[in-house]
């Protein structure tokens, strides 16, 4: 549930940096009174990241509370080796499909290689083949709004080597979203 109301957060977000972008825009038809608005941004100043999702739900679920703000602003290229220990003893200790040595999950990779590849926090995206997050083909080459993410972690995190166990761990049960992806451009359905 958490996981759910974090991602409307995040459309809302979206949404609303959407509905500025076209305000900032738009001027008054009104030649008495024209509204100019700079859109250029403005870069002055000091910036600090926050906070780092690449892959859904990821730094929610695996990075230990006391950790995530060392996460959050730890760069990519060395989350792996400060990471991947605690996301492995985290999934160990989360998912059954991982209770014994050897275990593996459908992408064939044991507590250890997935977590390797979960604790470098991006998104990969292939620029030159199919964009999904997984289609039962492609893995982790990008991701398409239509993609159910969640689902798909679950499967990897607690459906085993088929995907067959703890059915009731692996699936979020959300198949669509709220309304119609756009055809065109922004993509993203109009806030409701």
């Amino acid at each position: 549930m958490k996981i759910l109301k974090q991602m409307h957060n995040i459309k809302l977000i979206i949404s609303s940096f959407m509905m500025l972008a076209l305000v900032m825009s738009c001027t008054n038809t009104d030649d008495d009174d024209i509204i100019i608005i700079d859109n250029e941004p403005d870069f002055s100043g000091t910036y600090a990241q926050e906070d780092q999702m690449g892959r859904p739900a990821v730094n929610t679920v695996f990075v230990s509370s006391s950790s995530k703000d060392m996460f959050n602003v730890t760069i990519p290229s060395e989350q792996n080796a400060a990471f991947q220990t605690m996301f492995q003893t985290n999934l160990e200790g989360l998912s059954p499909a991982y209770a014994n040595p050897g275990d593996e999950n459908a992408l064939g990779l044991d507590s250890a290689a997935f977590t390797g590849l979960l604790a470098t926090d991006v998104l990969n995206v292939s620029l030159d083949g199919t964009t999904t997050f997984y289609d039962g083909t492609n893995v982790l080459t990008g991701r398409a709004l239509a993609d159910d993410v969640i689902t798909v972690e679950l499967l990897l995190i607690f459906g085993g080597e088929d995907f067959s166990e703890n059915p009731g761990l692996s699936n979020d049960n959300v198949d669509a979203n709220d309304k119609p992806f756009l055809t065109s451009f922004p993509y993203l359905a109009s806030p409701w």
